[in-house]
């Protein structure tokens, strides 16, 4: 590109899938511009990546995720909250937190630098497997925000493709990430369970038997931006071990 590394803009590259996916892009030559409100976490990435705090339910930060952002060939929208209750627990407060991030920031990003994408440009945005299963309801409104995901994807991909821009989904399932830890220590809690009993019964539902890590995860999502996948638009991928075939 005029002898310019492409741009890559990453959220919620702290940690998790965005930091291996921020991690992946730079080794395959962009210049990565690593978003997450987590300061710590982003001071921890390589010196060669740009690094912006923000936090993304702040619409004056999504401003300047976008003015750094404009003109990116790949856009991923890791960046991602839960909370964990049961389901009639959960309150308008709630669903306003999970939303501003998971629907509003993606949407807002998504349809801002998009559009100034130049053909060839990819937008993956990570939805979940909750997002077509409902056996976990502590995480009922992640999961349907995580659903609202896959519309908004499929929307921007019909919008961008005259312009000649792909937008996927990817949903992945048991990843071997800070937020999982977090989900299963939540849940186990929730149902005064132990955490381990839980873990075990959470992988029996996965036929490979295992958990995937964020590196093979990010491996992905590189390929949903890659020109492997140039003939794919408005796809939800599932990266699950097999837990969801659908």
């Amino acid at each position: 590109m005029n002898g310019r590394a492409p741009t890559a803009v990453v959220t919620g590259a702290a940690s998790g899938i965005g930091r291996a996916t921020a991690m992946k892009l730079l080794a395959e030559g962009f210049d990565v511009l690593a978003v997450d409100r987590d300061a710590d976490g982003l001071s921890a990435l390589p010196s060669g990546m740009r690094t912006l705090v923000a936090d993304l339910s702040v619409r004056a930060d999504r401003d300047e995720v976008v003015s750094r952002g404009a003109g990116a060939s790949a856009l991923v929208n890791s960046a991602g909250v839960i909370r964990l209750k049961p389901i009639l627990d959960i309150d308008v407060s709630d669903i306003r937190d999970v939303y501003a991030v998971n629907v509003e920031a993606l949407w807002d990003l998504t349809s801002r630098i998009g559009r100034t994408m130049p053909a060839g440009g990819a937008i993956v945005n990570l939805s979940s497997s909750s997002a077509k299963l409902a056996s976990t309801l502590e995480v009922a409104v992640y999961a349907s925000s995580k659903a609202a995901v896959l519309s908004i994807t499929r929307s921007f991909a019909y919008a961008f493709a005259p312009s000649g821009v792909r937008v996927n989904a990817i949903c992945p399932g048991i990843i071997d990430t800070p937020m999982q830890d977090t989900v299963v220590a939540g849940i186990a809690r929730n149902r005064d369970a132990a955490v381990t009993a839980l873990a075990a019964d959470r992988m029996a539902t996965v036929p490979l038997g295992r958990s995937a890590t964020a590196a093979e995860c990010a491996d992905a999502v590189w390929f949903l931006l890659s020109e492997a996948s140039a003939y794919m638009t408005g796809e939800a991928m599932n990266f699950s071990g097999g837990m969801v075939t659908w």
